[in-house]
Parts: structure tokens; C-alpha cells; sequence
């Protein structure tokens, strides 16, 4: 019984995050109707915590992989793209600037 109740409960949860105050909820309903035992419930609780929490990390790591594709594939400039060229422009403005006002560039 506590097998079923326990695959039962994670087929609901899918790729859904439970709080860990719900699934205490839940166990303790199943305790209080007689249909597990509290070390069961103590247990599935554990156990369901666990398998959401993982079930959020693999979540996050598809969402970051599949996001870092997309960006990649846009052809969009990274960070260090843009503090390279920030570099290079500031190099040419002063450039610029010892070009235009030799005698300033003289004196640094």
C-alpha cells in the first residue's frame, strides 16, 4: 500500500516542485486516515522532499543548457565580448586623442 501511495503521489508531482509543508500535510492526512503509518509517512515525506529537489536541479540544468543554445544560435555578444571591444574603444579614444592634441600626450 505505502508503495502505491508513494508512486501515486510522485506520478502527480510530474516535474512540479512541492513544498515540503504540503507533502507534510498530505502524509499526515494519509497517517490520520489510517492508509500509512507515521514511520511511513516520515519516510515517504523524505523521500518525495528528495525527489523534488531533484527534480528542480534537473529542471534548472535543461532550462540553463537549453537557454545558453538559444543565445548561441541568436549570435548575441557574451560579456566578454563586450569588454574586449569596451577595452579596444578606449584604446582608440586615446589614440584619438594624442593624434588630435599631440602636445597633451607629450605632457602625460
Amino acid at each position: 500500500m505505502f508503495e502505491t501511495i508513494k508512486k501515486s503521489l510522485l506520478a502527480g508531482l510530474g516535474a512540479a516542485v512541492v513544498t515540503k509543508e504540503k507533502i507534510e500535510n498530505v502524509t499526515r492526512k494519509l497517517v490520520e486516515e489510517g492508509k500509512i503509518t507515521t514511520e511511513e509517512a516520515e519516510k515517504l515525506s523524505k523521500d518525495l522532499i528528495e525527489s523534488g529537489s531533484k527534480q528542480w536541479e534537473d529542471m534548472q540544468e535543461r532550462v540553463s543548457s537549453t537557454v545558453k543554445k538559444a543565445l548561441e544560435g541568436l549570435d548575441i555578444a557574451t560579456r566578454q565580448d563586450l569588454t574586449a571591444l569596451t577595452r579596444r574603444v578606449d584604446g582608440l579614444e586615446k589614440r584619438i586623442a594624442s593624434l588630435e592634441h599631440p602636445d597633451k600626450a607629450a605632457e602625460q
